[in-house]
């Protein structure tokens, strides 16, 4: 039986853009209350006042949720004007784009604490409330990249498969609790988190293959919340590698090595400086759901096609002037 989300008291971290923002609208949309979390404290204002908007209670609370004190405290202010979490969604992430060798051991473990430790923390502290309660559901995002690997993201595919893992053992621990533990592996997601990742490349990056909409796997968590799936995986792209990892690693191994990546991921002709992105300080720009990318490669079609018309437009004259003389001759 599903979940009735209306007044349900939903939790979201990384709340401040992307995936979290369209996961607090598509939340309020359904009349549930929403306890929103990021770091950037001005962002967060401007998602709760859409999501007041649409007819929803909500809540900002800056968070770094690599703080576990600040996750606690996350907890209890939800509890303390809301009485209760109903659904805690461990979204918070960021990610880091180089060869392992070529990035910083700091900005590693920085990218540890936010995408693992930070889904511990939050699932602990969700916890200490649900347990009292014995009801309440626990959404973890994972990736793709938590059920397989590519080169220039080692820290990364790490966390996420550390999230699959964890969340796993979670599930294992609250078996006959009345709390569902969800894990979420999205496919590549059209969202901001490419424009301010850590980057050690030293050229610009695009993301890789078809992007989804964030609004997909938003959509998915909603229904997560009313009806809890042990692992969901969006995207056909995912189910597709994974598959391949599973039953052809000699043929999966060289489609994500270095070189197969780098005519993906890498803008050769466009330089970029190294630095570690957002990874400490949270970048101010970039707050929407989107993050322009599909939007970009629609415009650069548009472009090309024109290009194209243009140039064969003449061509095109001519051969129909010479067509329709021979037939008047």
């Amino acid at each position: 039986m599903a979940r009735n989300l209306e007044d349900a008291v939903i939790v979201i971290t990384g709340a401040s853009s992307g995936i979290g923002r369209a996961t607090a609208l598509q939340f309020a949309g359904k009349g549930a209350t929403v306890v929103l979390a990021a770091r950037r404290e001005e962002a967060l204002r401007d998602v709760a006042a859409e999501c007041e908007a649409l007819g929803s209670r909500a809540l900002a609370i800056p968070t770094d949720v690599t703080d576990e004190a600040a996750v606690e405290a996350l907890a209890r202010s939800a509890v303390e004007q809301f009485g209760r979490i109903d659904v805690w969604i461990n979204n918070a992430g960021v990610t880091m784009y180089g060869l392992f060798y070529d990035t910083d051991v700091r900005s590693n473990r920085r990218v540890v604490e936010v995408n693992l430790l930070g889904v511990i923390h939050g699932s602990h502290a969700a916890l200490t409330y649900m347990r009292e309660r014995g009801n309440g559901v626990i959404i973890n995002m994972s990736s793709g990249f938590g059920k397989f690997a590519a080169a220039y993201q080692a820290a990364y595919v790490a966390t996420k498969f550390g999230v699959r893992g964890f969340s796993e053992a979670l599930r294992l621990d609250l078996k006959g609790t009345g709390i569902e533990v969800c894990t979420v592996m999205p496919t590549s997601i059209d969202t901001p988190i490419y424009r301010y990742a850590a980057n050690y490349t030293g050229h610009l990056l695009r993301p890789i293959g078809h992007l989804l909409e964030p609004e997909k796997v938003a959509q998915t968590l909603v229904r997560l919340a009313q009806k809890p799936q042990r692992e969901v995986v969006v995207g056909q792209a995912v189910r597709s590698v994974s598959l391949l990892h599973t039953v052809a690693p000699s043929l999966f191994e060289p489609a994500t090595s270095r070189q197969a990546v780098e005519k993906q991921l890498i803008k050769s002709d466009a330089p970029a400086a190294s630095g570690p992105g957002n990874l400490f300080e949270p970048e101010p720009a970039w707050t929407g759901v989107s993050g322009g990318y599909k939007q970009e490669r629609r415009s650069a079609f548009r472009r090309v096609l024109r290009t194209g018309l243009l140039a064969s437009a003449p061509a095109a004259a001519a051969f129909f002037w010479l067509r329709s003389r021979n037939a008047s001759v």
